[in-house]
């Protein structure tokens, strides 16, 4: 603080009175004593400047900016006014005149570190993060252990996406004072962006050292830990931040989050809810407990949430697209595809994949494609293309040439489609064409409802040679041939819910029939399984699609999870039975033991959460009569 010379022998030692108890941090002795200088040198600068100082360090920075602008007319070149008015602006949040005022003080005395440093906050507060930057330079060029800048200087970094220069900027804060419990925690936040997992977890742990009781440090170090995959430590962490802190939305948003992946939905659901009585204009909040209410089959419920969500969030891709899941389980699929079209947008990318732009229109069922060319384009998995081609034949009865563009193991099966003139393989050069569709916005553009989802099978047909060919290997067989399959692709999202162990199925298979298995690839677990059992045929990786669909039709059932092997045995007409969990995807519907996707198709599902074994004793059941069924026929024959 800069003393000005006094006018008077007596203000002079009540000033230096006054500037002892403000540097001590007596503020009410030291405001008073200003007051009383007043009281007698109404125009003394330093009494006016630094009882402003005081009102802008106790809250009241409107005070504090007539105070120091009564000084600045006495001394309109002081920097540290010019300063100090500088703050009062940027704490009444008005950034282009705090950044004049800075301006102006850097002017006047331009090796300010503190000036520099107040001038990159209000530059970040106006978004404007490069030059924010260059001020935390030159405020630490000029002064090396300003913490404050070098703090503030890595938090920017951070949110540019420069993580380890921010890393770099909260370590040379850290060598000057290593328990500055912030900068731990924010160093943290830098490094788990970088997915340094480990590193982000040892700098939560300095940041706890530094300060036990941080709620914050432990909430984040449970983003860490949830992130890999660490479900329980992340619990205990998310738990920990709320005996802290109780009213921590996001730490209740986290546990609940955690919950979910635990599979302990209804927890999940008190969790959730209890951040939205916190918070209640929580968006992802109300997302995820409706994603907790539809696991737990409350869809109603689940439904308002996602409607709430939407509500306060009207571009939340993900509340659409959840909504849309929810709608289609329901069976509403006329709402439930208008909102199936946000999977675009989804941010998390967890189920679709990028949108590609064409530089021809989407078809959206409302114009004329009679005489045009359409392409239609595969955009998932192989099962849902499977499903969805079935409308090429309607795209063409209306009019138009239909391109059809698929992945690569799907070629050889698709060629033959009724209604398709041409199927490319995807990444190969495309032909011409005026519109396109993904496969799966035809049910929208055809505004598909439960009674009129085109329903008819077989839409596919297996190559006749390839059936005679797999007939004669798989020779003669007294009773039924049962086509097995019983896991999907591990990295798809709900995975765990739908694929079961071949060694925890095989005690409910009956013997007699000769079982082929279907399954490819088989997973390392499950290889010892099948290996032991010689009445399970495996022909390994000779089942490419094509190869597949004919040994499907040398078989007289098909059992398997929901995977694409699925899709491809109903196309085909076979009697396919698929073993569900208790939500199963939205295709299959909910209560309902046959799909009107699939006429041959008869459901097994779970009747608890998670419990396969009454799905098998059913299975068990229902194969053993048939068995019983054919050798009485066989008998009567």
């Amino acid at each position: 603080m800069s003393v000005q010379g006094p006018r008077q022998p007596e203000v002079r030692s009540l000033l230096k009175h006054a500037v002892d108890a403000h540097r001590a941090g007596r503020l009410v002795q030291a405001r008073a004593l200003y007051a009383q200088i007043l009281s007698v040198d109404p125009q003394n600068f330093d009494a006016l400047h630094l009882s402003g100082v005081i009102a802008l360090q106790t809250g009241d920075p409107h005070l504090a900016l007539r105070r120091i602008e009564d000084a600045l007319a006495e001394h309109p070149t002081d920097a540290a006014a010019q300063a100090n008015r500088g703050s009062a602006f940027e704490a009444l949040r008005e950034w282009e005149r705090a950044l004049t005022c800075f301006d102006a003080a850097i002017a006047l005395k331009p090796e300010f570190a503190e000036a520099h440093f107040n001038r990159g906050n209000v530059l970040d507060a106006l978004g404007r993060q490069i030059a924010a930057l260059d001020s935390y330079d030159r405020a630490i060029a000029l002064k090396p252990t300003l913490a404050e800048a070098l703090f503030n200087r890595g938090n920017v970094l951070r949110r540019l996406g420069r993580t380890e220069a921010a890393v770099e900027s909260f370590d040379c804060l850290l060598r000057l004072k290593p328990l500055h419990a912030e900068a731990w925690l924010n160093r943290g936040l830098a490094l788990k962006e970088a997915k340094r997992w480990q590193d982000a977890l040892a700098s939560y742990e300095r940041a706890l050292q530094a300060n036990p009781d941080s709620a914050e440090a432990y909430s984040n170090r449970g983003n860490v830990r949830q992130a890999m995959g660490q479900w329980e430590g992340a619990l205990a962490d998310y738990e920990h931040a709320i005996a802290l802190q109780a009213d921590l939305a996001e730490a209740h948003f986290n546990r609940g989050t955690v919950l979910q992946e635990l599979g302990r939905f209804e927890a999940a659901i008190d969790a959730h809810e209890r951040a939205i009585a916190l918070k209640p204009e929580y968006a992802d909040a109300h997302l995820n407990v409706g994603n907790a209410r539809l696991e737990c089959r409350q869809l109603d419920a689940a439904l308002r949430h996602y409607d709430i969500a939407v509500e306060l969030r009207p571009d939340f891709a993900a509340a659409r697209f959840s909504r849309a899941i929810c709608l289609l389980l329901s069976g509403d699929l006329d709402r439930g595809f208008k909102d199936y079209e946000w999977r675009w947008q989804n941010p998390e990318g967890s189920v679709i994949r990028e949108h590609r732009a064409f530089d021809r229109p989407q078809w959206f069922g409302d114009a004329d494609i009679a005489g045009s060319t359409i392409l239609l384009h595969a955009e998932q998995g192989s099962g849902d293309t499977l499903q969805f081609v079935r409308y090429a034949s309607q795209v063409s009865d209306c009019g138009a040439r239909v391109l059809l563009e698929v992945n690569r193991p799907l070629i050889r099966l698709l060629a033959s489609l009724s209604g398709i003139s041409q199927v490319i393989e995807r990444g190969h050069p495309l032909p011409p064409f005026d519109w396109h569709c993904p496969l799966m916005s035809l049910p929208l553009a055809f505004g598909t409802t439960l009674d009129s989802i085109p329903g008819q099978t077989p839409y596919l047909c297996a190559d006749p040679g390839l059936v005679s060919a797999w007939k004669a290997r798989l020779g003669a067989t007294p009773g039924l041939r049962i086509g097995l399959a019983w896991s999907g692709n591990p990295l798809q999202k709900n995975d765990r819910k739908r694929s079961i162990a071949l060694a925890d199925w095989l005690p409910y298979l009956p013997a007699g029939p000769q079982y082929v298995c279907l399954q490819t690839p088989v997973r390392d677990s499950d290889l010892p399984t099948l290996a032991a059992r010689r009445d399970i045929v495996n022909f390994g990786e000779e089942l490419s699609f094509d190869a597949a669909a004919a040994v499907c039709m040398c078989l007289d059932l098909v059992m398997t999870v929901d995977t694409s092997i699925a899709h491809l045995s109903g196309a085909l007409g076979v009697p396919t039975w698929i073993l569900l969990p208790d939500v199963p995807d939205w295709r299959w519907l909910l209560d309902r033991n046959d799909s009107p996707w699939y006429p041959s198709v008869s459901l097994y599902r779970q009747m608890r959460r998670g419990d396969w074994t009454q799905v098998f004793e059913r299975v068990h059941a229902d194969l053993t009569g048939r068995l019983i069924r054919a050798a009485a026929g066989r008998v009567q024959h």
